[in-house]
């Protein structure tokens, strides 16, 4: 191989690298200043009136080795702007206890758990309705339901190495809308389906269930027990310090 020719092929493997996304995105069909204007404006679902009463709690309170990668607090996600204003991730306490049960568990295989995203306000939920084409709603919530998310029973998560502290590699990026993020999708490399698979396992073990489409996303079982709710995380106590 002449020099040239190596150059050329050096080039285009950086060209490669940086082209590699670390964030799926979607177009907005109006700005996400404007659909979050809207957002707030709106009513969620009412109660039923049976429900159990909240009790949001900091996953990092509770054990503050989680780790947190809360994308919606930053450019990072797939509306490529912030939509959150803190970084921070809560669950109904019986979620939270058995996410941190689960955290547990990984450590013997040298994992621990990295949150996306817990609770979510319903406003957010209707941005990202609104915000995403209609071919891809199966990978949002409709706000005229309210989402598993706004009871605080549903989590958004991977796994990180606790030699490195950094997060794994997955078959696909989170918040990917595509096959590749299907909880039993059969490509990527034999070592990525298996964490996958063991992060499946270890959620499931602690009465939590995947979302079919989203390896990420899983649901805890008392999820119907709780109502929509719509309190930003502002209202929900002072962040914690490190």
């Amino acid at each position: 191989m002449n020099h040239r020719s190596t150059l050329l092929l050096l080039a285009a493997a950086l060209a490669g690298c940086a082209a590699t996304p670390d964030a799926f995105r979607v177009e907005p069909p109006r700005p996400v200043a404007e659909l979050r204007q809207e957002a707030l404006a709106a009513t969620p679902p009412a109660p039923r009136g049976d429900e159990r009463p909240s009790d949001l709690v900091e996953l990092v309170a509770l054990d503050p080795t989680i780790h947190l990668d809360i994308r919606y607090a930053t450019k990072r996600n797939f509306l490529g702007a912030p939509v959150y204003t803190q970084a921070r991730a809560f669950l109904q306490r019986p979620a939270a206890e058995a996410a941190v049960r689960a955290h547990h568990a990984l450590a013997a295989q040298g994992y621990g758990l990295l949150i996306h995203d817990g609770y979510r306000p319903w406003y957010v939920t209707k941005m990202f309705w609104d915000a995403t084409p209609p071919d891809k709603h199966e990978f949002v919530a409709d706000p005229a339901e309210g989402s598993k998310h706004n009871r605080g029973c549903a989590v958004d998560l991977t796994l990180y190495d606790l030699k490195t502290g950094k997060a794994v590699e997955m078959p696909s990026l989170y918040d990917e809308m595509s096959t590749r993020a299907y909880a039993d999708y059969a490509g990527g490399t034999e070592r990525q389906r298996e964490l996958r698979d063991l992060l499946r396992k270890t959620m499931e073990a602690e009465g939590f269930t995947v979302y079919p489409q989203e390896w990420w996303h899983f649901d805890y079982r008392d999820w119907q027990s709780y109502a929509v709710q719509n309190l930003r995380f502002e209202d929900l106590g002072p962040a914690m310090t490190h």
